[in-house]
């Protein structure tokens, strides 16, 4: 494979969370396996006041926790560290960026990728400082974190202010889910299987369902998801992001463009869901005080970093419907939480039941063929069939099971690479097709707003549920209702 021209990597906000967990451990593992471009800097941006010197001695200890035992060497550490400067900057204040063009300048890299690891409100700022100092160039790149905003009118204005200096083909907004091997499977499994395209319609398909639960809760971030919820936090990108890939037409080929013209479609064609309809549809809870079978969890409102008595949802359920042929009559089951049980995101896909069953019909209510779909904690794929138990008596006995791909255990010598480390490396080749259009955010916000705007009336209900369960016994009517239940629970 060619590799890409020499890059600089701007990182901004290199101090913070994200950028020590996932960024620098990413563009590690891509400097082990030897995908960075030779002569390429990772030019490191944060507030305090630490030189080079001391921000890779810390950057080495971070690195030494996140990345796995078998590719942490010295040899690489030493290389990847080479390529590492800092400068202290306020992304607000103009007067640091000078010194950040001046080092632009002393090895004037044919590619520049600015990493925006920052709070959205900065984007617009720090987008024109660096055209003020002359560090853009006509073909450099921009990634942009979510949340881009905390509506569809803030997440325009975020947008309005970066394409002020940045074109659409050079903003890259990053959703990490994106990047998961499993996603890509699915693209895969859709499109290259006739054994799935054929059936992949309200013909065959009862009902969907998507899952992102988390056992952890708010892990020091209180007064940032307090502000946002679980709805602005996880449904309007990650989940979206997964319906849309799953329901979504054909694309023409891969091209960036192809596959995100038919995710807007499906985002376009989302049934809104009216007041009176989300008391059937709707289930939002906030975890309370539990326990996981190990420790004691608090409630929400007794984080340690908890400011006071708050009624933002840490989860939330939604029946939602698509308007379109294909999926006529189809109802999708998303939910997502925060405090749950164990961890866990999952696709499933229920297929229709037989019209007429020759077996015993004690039996048939044993389900239909099912499409599981893992992103988390183990990626993976299996297909749930009915097959004969064994044995010699005389009535065939019918049983559910699966047919599994586990990735990690199919594929031994193959490593699975991080999400943001083939997000970084899909940035680096100038690849779009992971990253999300403007045109997708502001579908997906203008859908949850709707929702969302008619929460402050005396008839929305905030659920409590224990920390450590599957979420408040509410959101099963959500399914049950439908003489269903979620997939795993009992």
């Amino acid at each position: 494979m060619n590799k890409p021209s020499a890059t600089d990597i701007i990182i901004f906000g290199a101090l913070g969370d994200l950028s020590q967990r996932k960024l620098l451990p990413s563009l590690y593992d891509l400097e082990k396996d030897q995908l960075l471009p030779e002569n390429s800097r990772i030019i490191c941006l944060a507030r305090r006041s630490i030189d080079s010197r001391e921000y890779r001695k810390l950057t080495s200890k971070h690195l030494e926790s996140h990345i796995e035992k078998d590719r942490f060497e010295q040899q690489t550490l030493a290389r990847f560290l080479a390529r590492i400067s800092y400068i202290q900057l306020d992304f607000l204040k103009r007067e640091g960026y000078p010194q950040l063009q001046r080092q632009l300048a002393e090895q004037p890299a044919q590619q520049r990728i600015f990493y925006y690891a920052t709070a959205a409100e900065f984007f617009g700022t720090i987008s024109k400082n660096l055209h003020r100092k002359q560090c853009l160039t006509a073909e450099c790149r921009v990634v942009l974190e979510k949340p881009l905003g905390f509506d569809r009118e803030s997440s325009s204005v975020i947008n309005e202010e970066v394409a002020q200096y940045f074109n659409e083909r050079q903003i890259y907004r990053i959703d990490h889910y994106l990047g998961k091997e499993t996603v890509q499977n699915l693209l895969a499994l859709r499109f290259a299987n006739p054994i799935f395209g054929s059936q992949w319609n309200q013909n065959h398909i009862s009902h969907i369902e998507i899952t992102i639960a988390e056992s952890i809760g708010i892990e020091g971030r209180w007064s940032y998801f307090d502000k946002a919820g679980q709805m602005r936090d996880m449904v309007q990108n990650h989940l979206l992001q997964l319906l849309a890939l799953v329901a979504m037409d054909p694309p023409d080929d891969l091209s960036a463009d192809t596959i995100r013209d038919q995710k807007v479609k499906i985002l376009r064609q989302l049934k809104p869901i009216s007041a009176a309809e989300q008391k059937k549809s709707v289930v939002c809870g906030q975890y309370d005080s539990g326990n996981n079978e190990v420790e004691l969890l608090p409630g929400y409102n007794s984080e340690p970093d908890a400011q006071g008595i708050s009624k933002t949802e840490t989860f939330v359920a939604i029946r939602a419907e698509i308007n379109n042929w294909r999926w006529a009559g189809v109802p999708f089951y998303l939910r997502a939480g925060k405090r749950m049980k164990r961890k866990q995101t999952q696709i499933v896909i229920h297929f229709k039941q037989q019209a007429y069953f020759i077996f015993d019909q004690d039996q048939q209510n044993l389900g239909g063929n099912k499409l599981i779909l893992s992103l988390q904690p183990n990626e993976g794929v299996a297909l749930q069939v009915q097959t004969k138990s064994p044995g010699i008596n005389n009535d065939i006995q019918i049983q559910a099971t699966e047919l599994d791909l586990n990735f990690s255990q199919e594929f031994k010598d193959t490593r699975t690479p991080h999400a943001y480390e083939r997000l970084l490396f899909e940035v680096i080749k100038g690849n779009q097709y992971l990253f999300v259009r403007r045109d997708e955010i502001e579908h997906a916000w203008a859908w949850c707003d709707n929702i969302m705007q008619h929460w402050s009336s005396s008839e929305h209900i905030l659920h409590k549920y224990p920390a450590g369960s599957s979420g408040p016994t509410e959101s099963e009517m959500i399914i049950r209702n439908d003489n269903r239940q979620w997939s795993g629970d009992s």
